[in-house]
């Protein structure tokens, strides 16, 4: 399956995207669904690297400071875990993934990942590339999956709306994110922000 799409984030500058889209802390907050979101250490097992997860998440934009973020920003060649809970249909499985960021060079990620669940799996490969526009950025984004069990016996006639659904509520919750941050910066986190690149 394969999806694409753009979501213009308004009243931004790249920079600022990108430190918000390159925190896994905000990525966890803007993702329904997902319980946490870890690097991995070594040969670490999912499991062992989500009772690294902390109790309580640290702050995000616009409270944390743009170097914290920048410190602990997706890093090239590094792998995540992650448990994703997605609705499709009557099933609600509980995914447990592995992210691996296999490019990342301002302005643009790609990743790759693979996930399972009790009675679902799937395979996906993804990107994405910020483009400024005269007061707002366009993410262009897309994605190849494979899904199979339970989940790919539903079709893509089911999985396209979900899908389609969680992208649009993590690209809202990021844009109303990067709008708390310019009523409380009044420029200045912007600038500050332009140096971490």
């Amino acid at each position: 399956m394969e999806f694409n799409g753009t979501a213009t984030i308004e009243d931004a500058s790249t920079e600022e995207v990108w430190l918000a889209l390159s925190d896994p802390y905000m990525i966890k907050e803007a993702l329904p669904g997902c319980a946490f979101i870890v690097e991995i250490e070594g040969d670490e097992e999912i499991e062992e690297a989500a009772e690294r997860a902390p109790e309580e998440d640290p702050e995000t934009l616009p409270e944390a400071e743009p170097e914290e973020i920048a410190e602990r920003a997706f890093v090239e060649g590094s792998r995540y875990a992650a448990r994703m809970q997605i609705s499709v249909g009557s099933v609600k499985p509980k995914f447990d993934t592995m992210v691996t960021i296999d490019d990342r060079e301002f302005p643009e990620m790609n990743a790759s990942a693979e996930g399972e669940s009790s009675n679902s799996s799937f395979e996906m490969s993804s990107g994405m590339e910020l483009v400024e526009t005269e007061n707002d950025v366009d993410v262009e984004w897309w994605a190849e999956a494979d899904v199979f069990g339970r989940v790919a016996q539903m079709g893509q006639r089911v999985i396209n709306p979900v899908a389609k659904r969680v992208v649009g509520r993590f690209f809202d919750e990021i844009e109303a994110q990067l709008q708390e941050v310019s009523e409380e910066s009044s420029g200045g986190l912007r600038s500050r922000i332009s140096g971490l690149f």
